[in-house]
C-alpha cells in the first residue's frame, strides 16, 4: 500500500512539473518576443534620432554657409565703397 501511494505521488508530481515546464517555456518565448519587439522599437528610435541629428547638422551647415556668404558680401561691399574716404 505504501509503495502504491509513493508511486502515485511521484507520478502526479512529475506530471505537474512537466506542465509547469511547458508553461515556463511558453512564458520564456513570450518574454523573448517582447524583448525582440522592444529591441526593434529601440532600433527604430535610434534610427530616427540619427536621421534627426543628420538633418540638424545639414541645416546648421546651410545656415552657417549662408551667414559666411552674407559676411563676405558685406566685406566686399565695404572694400568697394572704401574709395569714399
Amino acid at each position: 500500500m505504501f509503495a502504491l501511494m509513493l508511486s502515485m505521488g511521484v507520478f502526479f508530481t512529475s506530471c505537474r512539473d512537466t506542465a509547469n515546464e511547458n508553461e515556463t517555456d511558453d512564458m520564456e518565448m513570450s518574454d523573448d518576443m517582447d524583448d525582440m519587439d522592444d529591441m526593434n522599437e529601440v532600433e527604430n528610435d535610434i534610427e530616427q534620432a540619427a536621421d534627426d541629428t543628420g538633418d540638424a547638422i545639414e541645416n546648421a551647415a546651410n545656415e552657417t554657409g549662408g551667414a559666411v556668404e552674407k559676411a563676405a558680401n558685406k566685406v566686399e561691399d565695404e572694400v568697394e565703397n572704401n574709395d569714399d574716404y
